[in-house]
């Protein structure tokens, strides 16, 4: 019983960090969207929305959308000691811990999302592109690669579910 009301307080915080971290599940279904509609000529945004529902009901999701955003939140408070201080407030390019993290949500279904987290990780369309923004003032650094991953990961799960319709 208590590891229910564990689950569902992991969730329900993942959720609420998103949303006050500016990411909403439109946002993230719209990168679902682009990635999927030359695959899928009858695409619907409600697919792409129950998708990223479904990568999100996942526990390792939750942990990462956790771990990445309370990261950001401290280095944009100025909270962490140097030299991580600096390197996660300026997302030092050689950093990669924040698409190793990312990389944890694109695992979740299949090799597929690791080719869909690379494209989009390099074109940044949509929300990605403000998360990106460091005109900003915010921190961003693993929020970028996490809203990145639930995309390409969410597209992998529309993806498999896709081409096990169409064999049946």
């Amino acid at each position: 019983m208590a590891d229910d009301k564990k689950v569902d307080l992991t969730e329900e915080t993942a959720r609420k960090w998103l949303k006050e971290r500016g990411v909403d599940i439109q946002d993230i279904a719209d990168l679902v969207f682009f990635l999927q509609e030359k695959y899928h000529k009858n695409l619907k945004m409600d697919d792409c929305i129950a998708n990223v529902e479904r990568v999100l009901s996942k526990r390792e999701v939750q942990n990462a959308i956790l771990t990445g955003i309370q990261l950001d939140v401290l280095a944009e408070k100025g909270m962490l000691e140097e030299p991580l201080q600096s390197i996660i407030g300026s997302d030092e390019s050689l950093y990669g811990v924040d698409e190793i993290l990312a990389f944890s949500i694109v695992n979740v279904y299949g090799s597929i999302g690791f080719t869909n987290y690379g494209y989009i990780d390099k074109l940044k369309p949509g929300i990605l592109a403000h998360l990106n923004d460091k005109s900003t003032g915010e921190c961003h650094t693993f929020l970028d690669d996490i809203v990145g991953a639930i995309a390409a990961a969410a597209s992998s799960r529309l993806a498999h579910r896709a081409a096990r319709a169409a064999e049946e």
